[in-house]
């Protein structure tokens, strides 16, 4: 359904460093650097993009918003996470691991970028 998804990023540098950290451990290569100084991580199902915003003014976080990434397997959520707080972001929410609800048991992680935005690995258990 979607293409792709960008966000605002106040510290690019900072920024790759945490989704090059987070999303490697989800096996995503490294972004790469187009000629608008955005970064890119691309995958067959879509892609994923950092940048500045166009307008000048501060790049700042959806309030009740989530950009959610497919992780293989459990292990990966995990490694997810720590990578991502390794790089710069924060852990928000529950722990890692697994929540069961209305769609099943999905193993999930939370964490804020260096500019705030939600992001979260998931996998689909069974």
């Amino acid at each position: 359904m979607f293409t792709h998804l960008t966000v605002g990023a106040n510290d690019i540098e900072a920024s790759r460093k945490f989704y090059d950290a987070a999303l490697g451990a989800l096996g995503i290569p490294e972004g790469t650097l187009d000629t608008h100084g955005r970064y890119w991580w691309r995958t067959p199902r879509g892609a994923f993009a950092i940048t500045r915003p166009l307008n000048g003014e501060p790049a700042c976080h959806a309030n009740g918003g989530t950009i959610g990434f497919h992780a293989r397997d459990a292990a990966a959520v995990k490694a997810f996470h720590e990578a991502g707080l390794a790089a710069g972001g924060t852990a928000i929410e529950d722990p890692p691991g697994p929540r069961t609800g209305p769609f099943g048991t999905l193993e999930l992680a939370y964490l804020r970028d260096p500019s705030g935005n939600k992001i979260c690995a998931m996998h689909r258990a069974g």
